[in-house]
């Protein structure tokens, strides 16, 4: 996959190096002399490129039509949002995505700004608190379809509305699919009349609207 970064601040860098280490092909531009420099000396040389990423020539020089992915990530929002608008609709790349550094301004990181995937490091961070306050011992172990869905680790309470009783006969969510129990370091893939007991491990995909629900029948019950 070929992936240019316009933005080489530590977020870009460190990026990129992921990047680099799973093979992908990597270019990050980034205009500021001094940040070019520490560029060099963390990442190949031919990964590296001098320039304003909002300047469309600059862009094309990097290999901007041969993309499969665009990431604005520098430290202003306007400079992120005229990356993702020049990539999608100048330049046709298939998946943008972009940083949002002021949460004031993520209601413009939209489709209609050429933006797939905005990131704000503080409404992530918000969000995280907040679920893993509400979910008690559920861990999320991966997010899915842009945060709609993920997978989800909990351990049967003692006490749990799940102990004791089949799959078939649970009040599950809907839009909520059990992936397997662990027991006692064995992997069970449920079925209607698996039994759930206190203790065992339930990986769950869920949509985000459905956890609390799921939370409740695995978890302790809350007076």
């Amino acid at each position: 996959m070929k992936v240019i970064i316009v933005g080489g601040g530590k977020m870009g860098t460190h990026l990129a190096s992921l990047l680099l280490a799973e093979k992908h092909q990597v270019k990050i531009i980034e205009a500021n002399v001094r940040e070019v420099r520490h560029l060099h000396e963390d990442l190949p040389t031919e990964s590296v490129m001098s320039g304003s990423g909002t300047d469309p020539a600059v862009l094309e020089a990097a290999g901007i039509r041969e993309a499969n992915v665009v990431a604005a990530v520098t430290g202003r929002d306007e400079a992120n949002l005229v990356v993702t608008s020049l990539a999608r609709f100048e330049f046709g790349v298939p998946r943008t995505i972009a940083r949002v550094k002021d949460p004031k301004n993520a209601w413009m990181f939209t489709s209609v700004m050429g933006v797939d995937v905005a990131l704000s490091q503080a409404d992530l961070m918000a969000h995280l608190i907040a679920e893993e306050m509400s979910l008690g011992n559920m861990i999320t172990l991966l997010k899915l379809h842009k945060g709609q869905y993920s997978l989800v680790e909990e351990k049967v309470h003692p006490a749990a509305v799940a102990a004791g009783r089949r799959v078939e006969d649970l009040p599950f969510p809907a839009e909520c699919i059990l992936a397997a129990v662990i027991r006692d370091g064995r992997l069970i893939i449920p079925h209607g009349d698996t039994v759930l007991q206190a203790s065992d491990e339930v990986l769950a995909v869920v949509h985000q609207s459905r956890m609390e629900e799921l939370a409740s029948i695995l978890g302790e019950q809350r007076s």
